[in-house]
C-alpha cells in the first residue's frame, strides 16, 4: 500500500526539493541491482548527513515503514531489491572523503564513496584500501561493507572486516551509535563493527567509516601457470598456499572457462586444462626471490607452461583470459547464476571435481573461476533454456550442501541476499540462527532494516 500522507510530510521536512523522489522513473530506477530482481519502493531518498539519516530511521519506524539501503546497485544477490516496497535510501550524495591521515595509516569516508575513487585519493599519498572487488570503479564504500565484498588481494591483506577500523551508523531503533577505534588494536567490549561489516544493512545504516590503509608496494610480478586439467591446478593452489610468500593475487580458472574466454577473447587465451593467474608484490630487491619460491610451489604434476610477465604489456596479455570472462558468459547465457563458494584451500581440489560432477549429472554448463587463495570460487551455473534453468536450481541446492560437507561456507563476497536465504539453515545450526535473530532484533527491535534479507 502506498506511504500515508503523514510519513510522506515528515519525510519532506527532512529532505527537500530534489532529496526526495516519488515519480514512476526514479523509483524504477532503484527498484533492482545486479541480480535483475525488482520491486518497486514507494519513495526514494537521498541523504547527504548523518542526522538525515537518524531522522529517516525513526519516521520509517514511526509508521512501520520498511528502509533498504542502497549504494549503487553492483550487488547480484538481490541485497538491495526493495522487496516489501516502503523507502530506499540511496547513499550516493553521501561521498564525501573526510580525511587521509597517512601517520596513522587511516581514512575516514562517507559510504556513498567509490572504491576506485578512493583508491586514487589513497594513491599520491602511498597508500590503498586492500578491498578490490571487479566492481571497484563504480561500487561504493558502504556497499562494500554491506557485503564484506573483497577481489583478489583478500588472499593476503583480507576483506573490509580485516580493514576497517570503527563505524558511525543508525540502528533501526533510530539511535545514532559508533563503534570501533581510530587504532589498530582495540579490546574494548564488543566488536560491533565486525557484526556490522556484511549485515547488508540489516542491523544499522552505515553513515561514515573509518578504514585502514596499507603501503602500497613498489613492484608487482605476474605470472600464469596452466596444467593438464583442473586437479592438477587446484593442487597447485594449496602447495602455493602451503608456503611463506603469500601472493597478492591467486586467480583459479577452469577448462570451460578458458574455452568460454578464448572464444570471446581471441588466441591471446592459452588452451588448457586449467590456469592459475598468479601476482607477488613487494619491495624490488626481494621480489626475484618471492617470485621463485612461488613458482617452485606451482610447478609439480599437470604443469604444462610456467610464464612470467617482464613489462606492463606482458601483465596485459596474460590477464586477458580472466578478462574476458564475464562477457563471454553473457553471451551464452543472460540468466546465468553467479555463486562464490568457500572452502578450506586444502579441499579445493573435492571442490573442484564435485562441481564437474555436478556438471555432468545435471547437463549443465559450469564454469567456475575466482580467487582460489582463500578456496573462493565463483561458480557459474548457465542455463540456456527454462528446462535448464529447472535443473540449474536443483543443482545448486546440491553444490551448497558439498560446499558445506566440505567444511565450507555459502558465499565469500556476495553475502546471502534474497537469493541465497532459504540455504542458510544448510550452513547454519538452529541455535546460531536463533542468536542472530536475536541480534537483529536487539538493533532493530520492528524489523524495518531491509526485510526478506539474509536471514531465511
Amino acid at each position: 500500500m502506498p506511504l500515508s500522507t503523514a510519513l510522506l510530510t515528515r519525510l519532506r521536512e527532512t529532505f527537500a526539493d530534489d532529496a526526495l523522489a516519488v515519480g514512476d522513473a526514479e523509483r524504477i530506477a532503484y527498484s533492482y541491482d545486479n541480480s535483475r530482481r525488482h520491486a518497486l519502493p514507494d519513495v526514494v531518498v537521498f541523504p547527504t548527513e548523518h542526522d538525515q539519516v537518524e531522522a529517516l530511521v525513526q519516521a520509517c519506524r514511526a509508521h512501520g515503514v520498511a528502509l533498504t539501503a542502497r549504494g549503487r546497485g553492483s550487488n547480484t544477490t538481490g541485497a538491495t531489491v526493495p522487496v516489501h516496497g516502503g523507502v530506499v535510501a540511496s547513499f550516493e550524495r553521501m561521498n564525501r572523503i573526510v580525511r587521509i591521515d597517512p601517520d596513522n595509516r587511516l581514512a575516514v569516508v562517507e559510504p556513498g564513496v567509490l572504491n576506485g575513487d578512493l583508491q586514487a585519493a589513497l594513491a599520491p599519498h602511498g597508500f590503498f584500501w586492500p578491498p578490490d572487488p571487479s566492481s571497484a570503479p563504480w561500487c561504493t564504500i558502504g556497499g562494500n561493507l554491506a557485503c564484506n565484498s573483497a577481489g583478489p588481494r583478500t588472499v593476503k591483506y583480507g576483506s573490509p572486516r580485516e580493514n576497517t577500523l570503527g563505524l558511525r551508523a543508525v540502528a533501526g531503533n533510530g539511535e545514532g551509535f559508533r563503534c570501533g577505534t581510530h587504532t589498530s588494536k582495540g579490546a574494548t567490549g564488543y566488536d560491533l563493527t565486525r557484526l556490522l561489516i556484511g549485515a547488508e544493512g540489516t542491523l544499522a545504516l552505515i553513515t561514515e567509516a573509518t578504514l585502514k590503509l596499507t603501503p602500497k608496494p613498489s613492484a608487482v610480478r605476474t605470472l600464469r601457470a596452466t596444467y593438464h586439467d583442473v586437479g592438477a591446478a587446484a593442487r597447485a593452489v594449496a602447495r602455493i598456499m602451503a608456503q611463506p610468500v603469500t601472493p597478492c593475487a591467486l586467480e583459479f580458472i577452469d577448462d570451460v572457462a578458458l574455452k568460454l574466454a578464448r572464444d570471446h577473447g581471441g588466441d591471446s587465451v592459452p588452451l588448457a586444462g586449467a590456469m592459475l593467474m598468479i601476482e607477488v608484490d613487494g619491495e624490488p630487491q626481494t621480489l626475484d626471490s618471492a617470485v621463485d619460491a612461488v613458482s617452485r610451489a606451482a610447478r609439480g604434476e599437470g604443469l604444462d607452461e610456467l610464464r612470467v610477465a617482464t613489462n606492463s604489456a606482458e601483465t596485459k596479455a596474460l590477464w586477458a583470459a580472466r578478462k574476458a570472462l564475464s562477457p563471454a558468459q553473457r553471451t551464452i547465457s543472460p540468466d546465468k547464476i553467479n555463486e562464490d563458494v568457500v572452502v578450506p584451500v586444502s579441499r579445493l581440489p573435492e571442490l573442484v571435481d564435485g562441481i564437474k560432477a555436478l556438471s555432468a549429472m545435471h547437463e549443465l554448463l559450469i564454469v567456475s573461476f575466482g580467487h582460489a587463495g582463500n578456496g573462493n570460487l565463483h561458480v557459474n551455473l548457465l542455463p540456456r533454456d527454462a528446462a535448464e534453468r529447472e535443473r540449474a536450481h536443483a543443482c545448486l541446492a546440491e553444490l551448497f550442501a558439498l560446499v558445506i560437507a566440505l567444511d565450507g561456507t555459502l558465499s565469500g563476497e556476495h553475502g546471502i541476499g534474497m537469493l541465497k536465504r532459504e540455504f542458510m539453515p544448510l550452513a547454519l545450526q538452529p541455535s546460531t540462527l536463533g542468536l542472530m535473530r536475536s541480534i537483529k532484533t536487539a538493533f532493530d527491535p520492528d524489523g524495518i532494516l531491509n526485510p526478506g534479507k539474509l536471514l531465511p
